[in-house]
């Protein structure tokens, strides 16, 4: 998938989930995603900086 493809993907499932939604359940969803992006971030620099290269299956 190009660069573009991805960007749109993405502005469209966000439209598809915001559909029949109110704005309080969409600053909701906001908020779990961008924690989710955030924890996924988080678990990958842990994996980089203190894990050998063996511990990568760690799912712990």
């Amino acid at each position: 998938m190009q660069s573009c493809e991805l960007v749109m993907f993405v502005s469209s499932l966000a439209c598809c989930i915001a559909e029949g939604r109110s704005s309080d359940e969409i600053a909701l969803l906001s908020t779990i995603f961008s924690q989710l992006g955030d924890t996924l971030s988080t678990i990958t620099a842990h994996r980089d900086l203190c894990c050998d290269s063996g511990d990568d299956k760690d799912t712990n």
